[in-house]
């Protein structure tokens, strides 16, 4: 028996339906958070159709063999995504460029990223994070996210209370079926209140589109660098928080490279870039979607199966997330991030020294603030790296 037989073999008696549900829901939040953004980027800049449907289809492709084949090689549940932060970024960069310069400048960022990672000074920095900063962050990156389903309680009462009072019950029941549960009924109760709207609804295959990359000075200023730092701040660190905060020290260096140079041969088909991912990771890592830790790998191996299924039929995805109430995606995900959100607080809260310091990583994270151009999860670090160093007479 190959070794490639034998490790199909293993995932698949590892695999649980608490895992695909879990590895689906990383799926959907990561297409419904930003999916628009690249419409809207796409439109913005007058891409035609086949443009933008090759860019998702490039960043798809991407996702699902690295989201696979990084998990199956290090046993760890490594969901990699597009950075949503970075294609905002795009909405109003990308306009005004010429396209093969925004392609010629997407590639800049990927030698970049895939740089960084080869020679090992993001490996050395992530090592010298505090455990509790690193949590800290974790719970600052979801918190937004999971308090959104109060938010939505507040539009389609009965639908997310619905789906609140499901999970609960089960979860007293059986756990690890409790958010498939919220699904089922979310799902149901959706289409008896009328929200379920098909009718802009149709298959169609997406397929990539060849762009030549130029090379301009201006692009790589006004678009590469800044994805780059957009990468590196509000994806790459998260990530590797996310997986720390869970127990997962699979080595930072190889990810980083390996998602780099992913982008790179996924450029000319117009993908900005793919990277470690935070939020949909954090769904894969938590004990919602195992509750053996060594089998939760399975999870982020079918998130990426899901996302080639997704950039086949690119088109077709958006109408499907189209024709579902966001209330119920944005519940869906904050019940399956609440495992990994009380796990980040209690692991941020279990050093007094570390404590307060901890405390800020996670405050300001979850402010959403922006300053400079980038995101509060760099911000929040920078503040628990300096409370702490002030506070105790050290660095982290």
């Amino acid at each position: 028996m190959t070794d490639a037989t034998q490790t199909r073999l293993s995932f698949f008696s590892d695999s649980s339906p608490s895992a695909i549900i879990a590895g689906f829901i990383a799926m959907l939040t990561g297409y419904t958070s930003s999916l628009v953004l690249m419409f809207q980027a796409g439109q913005a800049a007058g891409l035609s159709n086949g443009q933008i449907s090759s860019w998702i289809w490039a960043l798809s492709i991407g996702m699902a063999i690295t989201s696979v084949g990084l998990s199956l090689r290090f046993r760890a549940p490594i969901v990699v995504a597009w950075s949503t932060p970075g294609a905002a970024l795009l909405i109003t960069s990308l306009p005004g460029v010429a396209y093969d310069e925004a392609i010629g400048a997407f590639l800049v960022c990927a030698a970049l990223i895939t740089l960084v990672g080869l020679t090992g000074g993001f490996e050395r920095m992530m090592r010298r994070l505090p455990a509790p900063l690193a949590a800290a962050l974790l719970a600052g990156i979801l918190f937004k996210i999971g308090s959104e389903i109060f938010v939505a309680a507040q539009h389609r009462t009965a639908l997310v209370l619905g789906m609140f009072f499901t999970y609960l019950v089960v979860k007293r029941l059986h756990a690890r079926y409790a958010v498939l549960a919220a699904l089922l009924i979310g799902t149901v109760a959706a289409g008896l209140l009328g929200l379920l709207d098909f009718s802009g609804f149709s298959f169609s295959l997406a397929w990539p589109v060849w762009t030549t990359p130029r090379f301009s000075f201006t692009a790589i200023v006004s678009i590469g660098i800044p994805l780059f730092v957009v990468a590196m701040t509000s994806q790459n660190i998260p990530g590797i928080a996310v997986l720390r905060a869970d127990g997962y020290h699979t080595p930072a260096s190889p990810l980083i490279s390996v998602t780099g140079f992913a982008s790179v041969l996924l450029a000319p088909f117009g993908s900005h870039g793919i990277n470690l991912a935070a939020i949909s990771a954090a769904i894969c890592t938590g004990p919602h979607a195992e509750e053996d830790p060594s089998k939760r790998y399975t999870a982020a191996v079918w998130c990426g199966l899901f996302y080639g299924i997704a950039g086949v039929f690119g088109a077709t995805l958006a109408a499907l997330f189209a024709a579902l109430p966001p209330e119920l995606v944005l519940s869906i995900a904050a019940l399956a991030l609440l495992g990994s959100i009380g796990n980040g607080l209690t692991v941020a809260m279990q050093q007094p020294k570390e404590r307060e310091a901890a405390l800020i990583t996670f405050m300001i994270t979850a402010s959403g603030m922006t300053l400079l151009g980038i995101g509060s999860a760099f911000w929040g670090l920078i503040g628990g790296v300096l409370t702490l160093a002030i506070i105790n007479g050290r660095s982290a």
